[in-house]
């Protein structure tokens, strides 16, 4: 799959996980009075794990191979990306509130400073290249 043919997909979840994330935080926060800083925590959680069920199946599809475990996929991508999400989401959060944001775009600009580094991590860390051997051994699903 070619560089910019990733990049797309990548940022297509990403959106979607955007989607998520954004409502879980507006049902937490708004709907039932959670504050916005846990809230974008349980947000950035539920986003983390349909953005890997995503990249997983989509994404990086042709780095699961034989012997991939998706378990030890999981746990990558949650200890990668998710990490940079959550961390760099928590940290900025307050910073962003307190400058005056409202809850969604706050939450935006945290997503924004984190979308590259986590690309870089899911291709990386979370999802890295197989050998050619093992591509095309690959069953055909």
């Amino acid at each position: 799959m070619s560089p910019q043919v990733r990049f797309a997909r990548f940022n297509l979840v990403s959106g979607l996980g955007i989607g998520v994330e954004l409502l879980t935080v507006a049902a937490l926060a708004h709907g039932l009075g959670v504050d916005p800083v846990p809230a974008t925590g349980v947000g950035v959680a539920t986003a983390v794990l349909h953005n890997f069920i995503w990249h997983m199946r989509w994404t990086w599809r042709d780095r699961i191979g034989p012997g991939v475990s998706r378990w030890a996929a999981l746990l990558r991508f949650a200890g990668g990306n998710g990490a940079v999400s959550l961390l760099g989401s928590m940290l900025l959060m307050p910073f962003l509130l307190g400058a005056g944001l409202s809850v969604t775009p706050a939450n935006l600009a945290a997503i924004a400073a984190c979308g590259l580094a986590n690309y870089w991590i899911g291709g990386r860390v979370c999802f890295p290249q197989i050998s050619a051997e093992s591509v095309e051994n690959r069953p055909v699903p």
